[in-house]
């Protein structure tokens, strides 16, 4: 089992030279710059922010100053506001949505949850994993970073999120930042030369998109190997663009053995900015 490496938000990087007019944070080269929407004049680098470790510890100075970046007050399931941001930890009740549509924070917190290739989302603890997927390793390979429970899909792997104004529901919004916790990434980050990749592949990837379905952004998230690990990936722009989110969360859906072939992957907190009704 290699060392489980701790990655904390590092200094300031500019992203692509002259044409990024913003900032990227980041540890240790984990950012794709590669995959990032077309360059144009106009292109803005966000400000990433990232962590990985064997604990919660590992993360919670990052995610602490992503809470300040995206806006410091969270506003729960309040009406909309102006500033501030949402939470959702997934420690509420165990559930499974009746399909692959999850829109009990869509009115409440301005989130919309599909999966396209699953059937269904499942929160539950651990143990909760373990009967979900029938795969008894579950119970000890994963930990929350907010107890009791965790998030996945059933029987996929992505998750997409849309943006709606809070207190509506039904008015699409954007948002300035999104963030995810992630529990037991293994496998590292893909980029970089494939002489010195080998046969790694990287597992699990936030992809970000503008309100015309553009490609704003996307980054691979950071790996700590070994059971019980944690992993944090989250991204600020200066203003409200990011209208839908597509996470990938590990190379393959629950419910076979984590291995060296297989990264099964479960999600925790969700951290995002105000969502801004569009115009």
């Amino acid at each position: 089992m290699k060392k489980s490496t701790i990655f904390m938000a590092g200094a300031a990087l500019v992203v692509l030279g002259a044409l990024a007019r913003f900032p990227v944070r980041q540890a240790h080269g984990q950012v794709d710059t590669s995959q990032v929407a077309a360059i144009t004049t106009d292109f803005v680098a966000p400000v990433v922010f990232q962590g990985a470790g064997p604990s919660a510890a590992a993360i919670q100075g990052v995610i602490e100053e992503y809470r300040v970046a995206i806006g410091k007050q969270d506003n729960g399931s309040s009406g909309p506001s102006g500033g501030g941001h949402r939470e959702i930890n997934w420690d509420g009740r165990d559930v499974i949505t009746t399909g692959p549509v999850f829109d009990a924070f869509q009115a409440t917190r301005g989130a919309l949850f599909t999966t396209p290739d699953g059937v269904a989302f499942t929160q539950a603890t651990p143990a909760g994993l373990a009967v979900r997927f029938n795969n008894p390793s579950y119970e000890t390979i994963f930990a929350p970073l907010s107890n009791p429970r965790l998030f996945s899909a059933i029987g996929g792997k992505v998750t997409e999120v849309d943006f709606f104004e809070p207190g509506g529901g039904n008015k699409p919004a954007t948002t300035n930042g999104f963030g995810a916790v992630f529990a037991d990434v293994d496998q590292p980050d893909g980029s970089g030369p494939a002489e010195k990749r080998g046969n790694r592949h990287s597992s699990t990837l936030i992809e970000y998109f503008g309100n015309e379905g553009e490609l704003l952004f996307s980054s691979f998230v950071p790996a700590s190997p070994g059971s019980r690990s944690l992993s944090f990936l989250g991204i600020v722009f200066p203003d409200a663009r990011i209208a839908h989110v597509r996470i990938t969360s590990g190379n393959v859906a629950p419910g076979p053995d984590d291995d060296g072939k297989h990264d099964v992957v479960m999600m925790d907190d969700f951290l995002y900015g105000e969502p801004q009704k569009l115009p």
